[in-house]
C-alpha cells in the first residue's frame, strides 16, 4: 500500500514523503499529515464499500491543486512587493520636477503665476479661466477662445486685472466654456513642483507632495515635466 501511495504522489508531481519530507508548520496541514489521514481513511473504511481508486486519486489531485495555488499566491505577493519597490525608486526621481495634476487651487507667493491645462473630450467654445483671490473675489479673467479636443494649455502671469502683482495667498481657478448657449464647467489641471514622494499607509499607492497644491496620488498625474 505504501508503494502504491508513493506512485500516486510521484505521478501527481508531489514531493516524496517519509523520513526525508520537509518539516511543516504546526498550524498547517502538510503532505505527511494529508497522507496519514488518507491511510487512516483506508484502514477504517467499510470493507463492503471500499474507497474507489478514482476517489483516492481525486483527493490527491485536490491537495496538489491547493498547494499549487498557495505557492502561486506567495509568488505573486513577492512580485507585487518588488514592483512596488521599483515604482517607489522611479517616483523618487520626480522630486524637483513639475507634474500636471487635477487641482482647482494653489498657494502662491506674491506675483507668482501658474500654468495649467484642460483635457477636452470634444471642441468647446469661448473658454474662460477665472482666477479668484484669497477672499474669493474675482481678480483676473483669461479668455482662451474656442478650443479643440485634447490637452489645451493655459497660464496666468500672476498679475491682477489692473496690472499689479497679486499678493501671496491661495488662489482658485474656475474654467467654464460657452457652447451653443450653455455654460459648462471644465476640470482644471495645474502644474506643480514635486517636493517629496511617500507611500500611502492605507495601501493607496504612491503619494506626491506638490508645492502649493498639497498631497496627490501618483495615479492622478496627467503629465510629467
Amino acid at each position: 500500500m505504501a508503494e502504491l501511495t508513493q506512485d500516486y504522489v510521484n505521478g501527481l508531481g508531489l514531493k516524496s514523503y517519509g523520513a526525508k519530507a520537509a518539516t511543516t508548520d504546526k498550524n498547517e496541514l502538510g503532505q505527511n499529515d494529508f497522507l496519514n489521514l488518507m491511510i487512516t481513511q483506508l484502514k477504517n473504511q467499510d470493507p463492503t464499500d471500499p474507497v474507489k481508486n478514482e476517489d483516492f486519486v481525486a483527493q490527491l489531485a485536490q491537495f496538489s491543486t491547493v498547494s499549487g495555488i498557495e505557492k502561486l499566491s506567495s509568488a505573486f505577493g513577492e512580485l507585487s512587493k518588488t514592483m512596488s519597490q521599483n515604482q517607489t525608486l522611479q517616483a523618487a526621481s520626480l522630486v524637483g520636477n513639475k507634474v500636471l495634476i487635477p487641482a482647482q487651487s494653489a498657494e502662491l507667493d506674491e506675483g507668482q503665476g501658474v500654468s495649467g491645462a484642460l483635457n477636452l473630450k470634444s471642441s468647446v467654445g469661448s473658454v474662460n479661466v477665472e482666477v479668484l483671490g484669497p477672499g474669493g473675489d474675482l481678480v483676473r479673467t483669461i479668455n482662451l477662445g474656442s478650443l479643440s479636443s485634447g490637452l489645451q494649455e493655459f497660464s496666468w502671469d500672476g498679475l491682477l486685472d489692473d496690472g499689479t502683482a497679486a499678493p501671496a495667498g491661495a488662489y482658485q481657478f474656475k474654467v467654464t466654456a460657452q457652447t451653443d448657449g450653455a455654460t459648462e464647467s471644465l476640470e482644471t489641471l495645474l502644474d506643480g513642483e514635486v517636493q517629496s514622494v511617500t507611500m500611502d499607509k492605507n495601501g493607496g499607492g504612491l503619494m506626491l507632495s506638490v508645492l502649493g497644491i498639497g498631497s496627490v496620488s501618483f495615479a492622478d498625474v496627467y503629465r510629467i515635466g
